[in-house]
């Protein structure tokens, strides 16, 4: 199945008269990028007027209250359920469901959308979505069935980009009801990356993601090392939050590579659209994907960019048109491609425009969040997922 058309048939329009559908998106209160496509529907939700929308996080042990005051405070309708069990996960967020009282659940992400898709059948909410975030996610065997098992009791189950959607097929969901949306963001903050022209920038490098590890930082940083043999020395900032314990092994890594006066941790950042605006270089090292968001920010940015060659990113960058993939956990391919952008200041800002243009025809936030408004209108008027 393709992706979800925003312009779907009149035959999934929401009837006339109707009241306004409730729409419940539970998701991990981690903040990964899976929380932030979750927040960005819900706000999009808001501004739509199409739906009434309930954001729900599954709480983890960093699950910063300070954030969720903040979302509040902006307006948004946010709560928290138990993360310490899944059978309290469960058990809080059908209470909720049954006040909300939700016409369409979204459970966004593994396993939250495990333990989601569980609480709306209990609670016996209308509709069931589940979306992937990752092509590669930790199915057990027993996960893997619970999974299958839930997707015929979902009406529709959506990977964020082709590559999602085609791992969800070769894991056995059913192929009329797996289609590809994928992720977008939000592009106002970037307006102005016209204004910063990449030889003007700061000649540094930066890397917006969180410690975990599906990020990764050490093939980054040793590559780093590799690039200052070559005599090349860039400032780099590796900005985002996640596991402490993710951090402290790259700060040792760090350390051990004699990097220390090269690279800043400077963590949880609250503009990253400025950084990137400034710098030219923004990378995602990764060992796997969905759709990158902190490259499509990096593109919209006006930044070169260059990323891992693994699914998801590889839907995202076309290489040496609009960035450069460099080979999966291979310090010397990173280095190779760093070398190039900064020895190559024209054939970088070449592909750093073509990327910007691609972030802002292809991955708009209103984009995105109108393929999900149509998908919800189809389901709520009884179509199958388109």
């Amino acid at each position: 199945m393709t992706v979800a058309d925003p312009q779907a048939s009149s035959s999934c329009a929401a009837p006339a008269g109707a009241g306004l559908p409730r729409v419940l998106h539970f998701v991990t209160g981690g903040f990964s990028g899976a929380t932030q496509i979750a927040l960005e529907l819900v706000q999009a939700h808001r501004a739509s007027g199409n739906f009434e929308p309930l954001l729900v996080l599954r709480r983890k042990r960093h699950t910063d209250p300070a954030r969720i005051a903040a979302l509040r405070a902006q307006g948004v309708a946010v709560e928290v359920v138990a993360g310490w069990s899944h059978a309290a996960t469960v058990w809080q967020l059908m209470a909720i469901c049954r006040g909300f009282r939700p016409d369409i659940l979204v459970a966004h992400g593994f396993s939250e959308h495990l333990w989601g898709r569980y609480a709306g059948l209990l609670a016996h909410v209308p509709h069931l979505v589940h979306v992937e975030h990752n092509a590669r996610e930790r199915y057990t065997r027993l996960r893997l069935a619970q999974a299958l098992w839930l997707g015929r009791r979902t009406d529709a189950i959506v990977g964020c980009s082709e590559g999602v959607r085609q791992s969800l097929l070769q894991r056995g969901f059913p192929v009329e009801k797996t289609l590809a949306i994928p992720n977008g963001i939000r592009l106002l903050p970037y307006v102005q990356a016209p204004q910063h022209p990449l030889a003007e920038r700061t000649p540094g490098i930066v890397m917006a993601a969180r410690f975990g590890r599906q990020k990764d930082h050490a093939t980054l940083l040793r590559a780093l090392a590799l690039l200052r043999e070559r005599g090349h020395a860039p400032p780099v900032l590796l900005a985002g939050g996640g596991k402490v314990g993710a951090r402290r092994a790259a700060e040792r890594l760090c350390r051990k590579l004699g990097l220390d006066g090269q690279v800043r941790f400077v963590g949880f950042c609250d503009d990253v659209p400025g950084l990137l605006m400034t710098h030219r270089i923004c990378v995602l090292a990764t060992h796997y994907e969905g759709m990158p968001l902190s490259l499509i920010e990096g593109m919209a940015a006006g930044c070169a960019v260059v990323g891992s060659r693994v699914t998801g990113v590889q839907e995202v960058i076309d290489h040496r048109r609009n960035g450069l993939l460099a080979e999966h956990a291979s310090p010397a391919s990173w280095a190779d491609a760093l070398e190039y952008l900064l020895r190559n200041g024209a054939e970088a800002a070449r592909m750093a425009d073509a990327a910007r243009a691609d972030a802002q025809r292809l991955h708009g936030l209103e984009t995105m969040a109108g393929r999900y408004e149509a998908l919800f209108q189809c389901l709520l008027r009884g179509g199958p997922p388109q």
